[in-house]
């Protein structure tokens, strides 16, 4: 377990040290006023205390990401680790921090409109698709399948379309009521539950003396699938995920401060990144290893898993946890994916929310389309997601560049995890199943290429701009 007890203590450095390097290089202003108070419409622009923000956040950007994610990234063995220490240090936290923290600077802006500010109007409109797209997909497959479970754990007269359609109607008013009336109350709540889970995971392996076997430099999966670039994949919401970058503008209306903003963005994925660690070294050492974790998602999945881990670790009571949060999480994750798609259609159409018939307007026609969704099989298309959820994370660090050189900032910080991302994205669409099936021979240099001129590209616009600022100067 050494190597686990180190990750976590880098994790926790990471924050204290690379955090606060950070936030100085984008530069807060405690003083400057935050759109929760020069806005504040009592809807979506709320404020809130932090620590409240922090739970909030930690439970919209995690759901079951770090503990599914991680159960299925540790079939690839104790590198698992390495990609949730240095991806969410120098990534996620990085990308999560950014994206929060622009949408302050720019009045609470979605995720696309803060892309378009930093990256050209043309990709602003893909942008808003995309976004929207996404989030339907995550609400509609987070409607489905903790209404399937409540129906296995429930009389057959309670069947799934019965818990489908109070799972939508909860998400109704989570979509349209003031942030602070369901979201605020009961998220810290569940945000807390989820911490005191993990937490109480680790804390068993540790004391019962669970041992973690294989090499860190071997590729362990059973089937021998290639770490680069599903691991990067596999492993989103505990090292990366551009699902994030939809949340963040919400927690961003209701921050009273900017200088809370690490403690909220980068802290909270520094929390989730604990968590994904904590599980993908449960599901690695309660099972011997990848092969013996593989049989045991042959049988039921990550759910089985994690009801196995907590009830053995924890009792009767870890296991009454576990499926809280096998069916709570999923929930509070689709329901505020429903409110970011509102917000961003919302800001697109520059529609004002704080009559509620105008939040009317748009969430009814989302959820009839995630209703209308939720009757299909999803297995194929949400496979899809996990490429688009990277892409995601790609496009907004190459916006934070923008930002960063834009202001003459430091932008290695997100220009670096930017091709990173591209690369990782680009390589598993060449090769993954729903992608073009190439071989790793091809889709290997493939994806190094396509992130190597991706860069160019960008540095060669984004020095065509600090010219053009230069010479204006010049002329002023």
């Amino acid at each position: 377990m050494g190597l686990f007890l180190i990750s976590i203590v880098l994790l926790i450095v990471g924050y204290l040290i690379y955090g606060k390097f950070v936030e100085k290089v984008f530069g807060i202003d405690a003083e400057r006023a935050t759109p929760a108070v020069e806005l504040k419409d009592g809807v979506d622009y709320e404020p809130m205390d932090w620590k409240k923000i922090f739970l909030i956040q930690l439970l919209n950007i995690a759901g079951l990401g770090p503990i599914f994610g991680a159960i299925a990234g540790a079939l690839f063995g104790p590198a698992a680790f390495l990609w949730i220490v240095f991806g969410c240090i120098f990534a996620g936290a990085v990308h999560d921090f950014f994206s929060g923290m622009l949408s302050i600077r720019h009045n609470g802006a979605s995720v696309s409109e803060i892309v378009g500010i930093y990256l050209g109007d043309g990709i602003r409109q893909v942008m808003r698709v995309f976004s929207v797209v996404l989030l339907i997909l995550v609400g509609t497959v987070f409607m489905t399948g903790p209404a399937k479970l409540l129906a296995s754990l429930t009389p057959n007269s309670l069947n799934t379309n019965f818990w489908l359609i109070l799972i939508i109607v909860y998400y109704f008013f989570a979509t349209i009521l003031p942030i602070d009336k369901i979201i605020g109350k009961i998220y810290p709540l569940f945000g807390a539950v989820l911490l005191i889970m993990a937490l109480g995971i680790g804390g068993g392996l540790v004391l019962k003396g669970y041992t973690i076997p294989g090499s860190v430099f071997v590729n362990a999966h059973p089937k021998g699938l290639p770490i680069w670039s599903l691991l990067f994949v596999t492993i989103a919401c505990g090292a990366i995920s551009g699902f994030h970058a939809t949340q963040s503008p919400m927690m961003a209306r209701c921050v009273t401060n900017e200088k809370y903003g690490r403690k909220v963005f980068y802290g909270a994925m520094i929390a989730e990144g604990i968590i994904a660690l904590i599980w993908a070294a449960a599901a690695m050492a309660f099972f011997n290893g990848s092969e013996g974790l593989m049989a045991a998602m042959a049988k039921g999945g990550q759910g089985a898993v994690v009801h196995t881990v907590s009830t053995s670790v924890l009792g009767m009571v870890g296991g009454i946890l576990a499926v809280l949060g096998v069916i709570a999480c999923p929930i509070t994750s689709g329901d505020t994916a429903f409110r970011s798609a509102r917000l961003t259609i919302a800001d697109a159409f520059n529609f004002g929310q704080k009559n509620v018939r105008n939040r009317l307007y748009i969430a009814v026609p989302l959820l009839a389309i995630g209703i209308g969704l939720s009757q299909i099989d999803f297995n194929i298309i949400w496979r899809y997601f996990a490429w688009s959820n990277q892409t995601l994370a790609m496009i907004m660090l190459w916006a934070a560049s923008a930002y960063l050189i834009k202001y003459n900032k430091l932008h290695w910080i997100t220009t670096i995890p930017a091709v990173f991302m591209t690369a990782v994205s680009a390589t598993y669409i060449m090769q993954a199943p729903e992608g073009f099936k190439l071989s790793t021979a091809i889709a290997y240099p493939g994806g190094i290429i396509v992130a190597i001129v991706v860069f160019i590209l960008f540095m060669a616009k984004a020095s065509k701009k600090q010219k053009d600022v230069g010479a204006k100067s010049i002329n002023a």
